[in-house]
């Protein structure tokens, strides 16, 4: 596999389980003593701090790479410590298990848009209108590009931006190539005749676009694929053929000789009509009519290698990942055809083409008006497994078994995933601006990234949640959004951990809470960079990724861990450091809340707490089962006028009476002016 990682100074390439959860503070999934490493990412482009490890379980830099996405908190005697999640083989050079979770687009950011760019055939103009028509209506820009013109006089990079194609495949695959490398989700209304592709029909432009921009569509992604070689350099949704040069007589042998190599292993010659390497899409196209599988296309990270009526009967379709690279070398003259020809060279002998999974994917809307996939397939290629369009099988005995869905459930369950839905929504737009931060050279530069993160996020939450909750309150950190018909309201922190977002640091959260005529009752955390998603409902499990979380059950002091907020005259961290095992300053409120409700610290002080800083992460602590009051001990609630200072204590719950009291003794040791 092809890696773009470099690695520098790494002292210590062992991988191994945590030796000590008190050791930097905060208990994670793996330890790295003394780890430094640069990394260029064709994805990432350098900015999420990724450590490359060697493991001693077989993945060393020559045969696979796994990356480790850090938070560095501490150190030891020993050298530095760094709070690490592993996402597997996603920095490598090509293809959509490169992917690390949660980073696909989320369908709700549409709910944000601000431009249409519509690519449109000759013969779409009463559809382009009704188009229009839904532009003006959600007051969006519209920009209308026929088919084969160029759109970079119409791309506005400062807006969300959704892309929509009229007409057939073949004005399908013109969207591909605009809007794909620009990462622009795109739909395809299907004007033409026959299509795979476009799976809207022109009958639903309305409702499709509605759906789509209230935030309930979903994005997915195609695979495209990458071919280099002499005299070609290009990309492909569908397939790269390698097919033999037409003779001058018709009579004469029409066979080419081709070597395949994947990631460097022979893997044979293959003698006759050629050789075709097909991505997901275009499994259905020359592919299928040479004996090829049919793969699902969503989200699916692969290639397959496709011989075409070779002269060898043993000979198999070949399927690889998609961060595989192809190597073919041409023993004699071959023309080479990408897409069908829309990039098509000729190959001389001994020359070698590379085949690989493109960086870009497409990233395809789908709404339920499209024509589901196999729908497609079976009545465009005459399946007979299914009776016809409306046949569904018993879809009532596995629809929405594990889907999330969130018609008909009750109201707290709809919030929270809603929240969660909206959480994820913004984790790639602030990463994005987030690695901006790192590359600024002026201060004031860094200031608006910061800007733009926080009104991004607040935007898109706050459009998915109206969407969803018309009737609901809105206060957010940066503004009163909307005041409430009733008793729900919702408070946001768009970007908590503001100061750490500026200055590159990976220490920021989105937090979203619900609260009930005054106390939270759904609360959702997500760090983008880590990717963890903190969520729980009053009477519910508190849960990190899915997985249920509970805080620690230390009882003494001497070995506990603390976290703390603003200290403002460092009087806690004085008081309490000598009696810890450490206090350590993480600069969010919410991940403070978070990490003591999943075991990573024993307790937690903030000095003073805003509704929005905590609302979230106080529902998440409690249901994990964590006590959380005021200094003294009384229950804590959110002081939404703050006429006056609200501090917050939270600990696993064996050591609140201790901690109270060493509060007491704090409040003895230092002047009431200290407050």
């Amino acid at each position: 596999m092809t890696s773009t990682i470099e690695t520098t100074s790494i002292d210590s390439t062992d991988c191994r389980d945590p030796p000590s959860a008190q050791r930097c503070g905060v208990v994670t999934e793996r330890y790295f003593d003394v780890v430094e490493a640069t990394t260029t990412d064709t994805r990432r482009n350098d900015h999420e701090g990724n450590i490359l490890c060697a493991s001693s379980v077989g993945y060393r830099s020559e045969v696979a790479i796994r990356t480790i996405r850090c938070v560095f908190i501490g150190a030891h005697s020993g050298g530095h410590v760094a709070r690490c999640v592993t996402h597997g083989p996603w920095c490598a050079s090509s293809g959509i298990a490169a992917t690390p979770p949660g980073e696909r687009m989320n369908g709700r950011r549409l709910a944000t848009t601000e431009r249409l760019i519509v690519i449109h055939s000759p013969d779409s103009d009463g559809p382009l209108e009704r188009v229009r028509d839904v532009a003006d209506d959600h007051d969006i820009e519209m920009a209308a590009v026929p088919v084969g013109d160029p759109i970079a006089d119409v791309v506005d990079r400062t807006k969300e931006t959704f892309g929509v194609t009229l007409g057939g495949d073949g004005t399908f695959f013109e969207g591909v190539r605009a809007f794909a490398p620009r990462e622009i989700p795109f739909i395809g209304v299907n004007t033409g005749t026959l299509a795979f592709l476009a799976t809207v029909s022109p009958a639903d432009i309305e409702p499709a676009l509605e759906e789509a921009l209230q935030g309930h569509a979903t994005v997915n992604e195609r695979q495209q694929l990458q071919v280099t070689a002499d005299g070609i350099d290009s990309t492909g949704i569908n397939d790269v053929m390698i097919e033999p040069v037409p003779p001058e007589n018709a009579f004469d042998r029409k066979i080419t000789r081709l070597e395949v190599f994947v990631d460097g292993e022979y893997v044979g010659e293959y003698d006759g009509s050629g050789v075709a390497v097909a991505t997901p899409t275009g499994s259905t196209g020359v592919s299928l009519s040479a004996g090829g599988p049919v793969h699902f296309p969503k989200n699916n990270g692969s290639l397959q290698v496709i011989p075409l009526h070779t002269h060898r009967m043993g000979v198999r379709p070949l399927v690889v990942d998609a961060t595989s690279e192809i190597e073919i070398v041409s023993m004699s003259a071959a023309n080479l055809l990408v897409d069908g020809g829309r990039a098509q060279t000729q190959l001389d002998a001994d020359d070698v083409v590379t085949v690989s999974g493109a960086d870009a994917t497409a990233k395809i809307v789908t709404t339920s008006y499209d024509d589901d996939f196999f729908t497609s397939v079976s009545e465009k290629l005459g399946w007979s497994v299914r009776e016809d369009r409306d046949d569904r099988g018993s879809h009532e005995l596995v629809a929405d078994r594990d889907t999330g869905a969130i018609e008909g459930a009750d109201l707290l369950t709809r919030a929270q995933r809603v929240a969660e839905e909206a959480a994820r929504s913004v984790g790639e737009p602030l990463r994005e601006l987030h690695g901006e931060t790192e590359s600024v050279e002026h201060k004031s530069d860094a200031a608006d990234v910061v800007t733009e993160a926080d009104y991004k996020s607040e935007k898109l939450i706050t459009t998915i949640i109206d969407n969803e909750f018309p009737g609901h309150g809105i206060y957010s950190e940066e503004s009163v959004a909307k005041e409430a018909d009733g008793e729900y309201t919702w408070l946001l922190d768009p970007l908590d951990g503001t100061g750490n977002f500026a200055n590159g640091n990976p220490n920021y959260a989105v937090s979203i809470a619900l609260v009930e005529n005054g106390e939270p009752v759904v609360g959702v955390v997500y760090a983008p960079e880590t990717d963890e998603l903190f969520s729980a409902t009053v009477d519910g499990e508190a849960r990190r990724n899915g997985e249920p979380i509970a805080p620690t059950d230390r009882d003494r002091l001497e070995e506990s861990v603390l976290l703390s907020g603003y200290d403002p005259d460092g009087s806690f961290l004085s008081h309490c450091y000598h009696e810890t095992r450490g206090v350590r300053r993480l600069g969010a409120a919410a991940l403070n809340l978070c990490y003591l409700a999943s075991g990573s610290a024993d307790a937690v002080w903030e000095y003073d707490t805003y509704p929005w800083d905590v609302a979230a992460g106080v529902v998440i602590a409690r249901a994990a089962g964590a006590t959380v009051t005021n200094r003294d001990g009384s229950p804590y609630t959110l002081d939404f006028d703050h006429d006056a200072r609200n501090d917050l204590l939270g600990t696993n719950g064996s050591l609140h009476s201790s901690l109270v009291g060493h509060l007491e003794g704090l409040d003895a040791a230092v002047p009431a002016s200290g407050d």
